[in-house]
């Protein structure tokens, strides 16, 4: 999970949260010569899953100019639009998108990977997987940042969710790269591809670790494949009961979509009971 749960609704840095838009100044503000009101606007946009078919047009719009801003290396606005748009589900984005997959800006590269990950359009599919060209070997720090050459998680992840087993080969070897967050990335992709308990185990034993952000991390991981063997261990996890709460309710959503019968199983109220618990 490249995200911590809460961190994609929160509004842009140096904006109020409560800052209120109508739709129609939303928009407006997308064509606005201020770059702060088109950053605020698509954030908020996507916030509040505005489908306007002008409000969509004018983020796909964002996504392909180059402004002052970019110019001089701040894609602010690119990384929310890019994000919106997932949020949105807008498939007529997904050339948009994968155009970003190029972009000089790690962030909008990351932003993208998300975004199509949320479309969930097999089209994507080989664009994402040139990102892991290289394997593990290349997927190193850049020197002086904080990440990696390649957002390689949330790519990993798109890759999974989009039920891409023809990477399976190219996803398999970041099991054992060093970042953690890349290990549960490819392990939670690895079960989706598989269904193969040991790498759901993998995700599990993870909730065990001393660093919170990577037990988060797991915990998320968890609920997005919907691990059900999982679910005591991810209600004792050290962690906020709330993102507790989310990952057993992703749980118990998969769970319950795989059954055909409309009656409760014991599984799903052994969950249930597990989530009544932790409020």
């Amino acid at each position: 999970m490249t995200m911590d749960y809460y961190e994609s609704d929160l509004p842009p840095a140096g904006v109020a949260e409560g800052e209120s838009l109508t739709v129609e100044q939303a928009i407006a503000n997308l064509h606005s010569q201020d770059y702060s009101l088109r950053y605020y606007a698509a954030w908020w946009i996507g916030r509040f899953r505005v489908k306007e078919s002008a409000a969509i047009a004018a983020l796909i719009a964002a996504l392909q100019e180059e402004s002052e801003q970019t110019k001089i290396g701040d894609y602010s606005l690119l990384r929310n639009a890019a994000r919106a748009l997932g949020k949105l589900g807008e498939k007529q984005a997904l050339p948009a998108l994968i155009r970003c997959l190029e972009c000089a800006d790690y962030y909008v590269r990351e932003a993208a990977a998300q975004a199509l990950e949320m479309l969930g359009d097999r089209d994507s599919i080989g664009p994402l997987m040139k990102l892991l060209e290289g394997g593990s070997v290349r997927a190193v720090r850049v020197p002086g940042k904080s990440h990696l050459v390649q957002p390689y998680d949330s790519v990993i992840e798109a890759l999974g969710t989009l039920q891409a087993t023809e990477a399976i080969p190219l996803i398999s070897p970041f099991l054992e790269h060093s970042v953690e967050r890349v290990q549960y990335a490819a392990a939670r992709a690895m079960y989706q591809l598989t269904g193969e308990r040991v790498y759901g185990e993998r995700l599990v034993s993870a909730l065990k670790g001393d660093n919170l952000q990577l037990r988060r991390s797991a915990l998320m991981d968890l609920g997005a494949i919907g691990y059900l063997p999982g679910a005591q261990a991810i209600s004792e996890t050290l962690a906020e009961n709330s993102i507790k709460l989310i990952a057993l309710k992703g749980v118990l959503e998969h769970h319950l979509n795989q059954q055909e019968s409309l009656s409760l199983s014991d599984d799903a109220i052994r969950v249930m009971d597990l989530m009544d618990s932790l409020l």
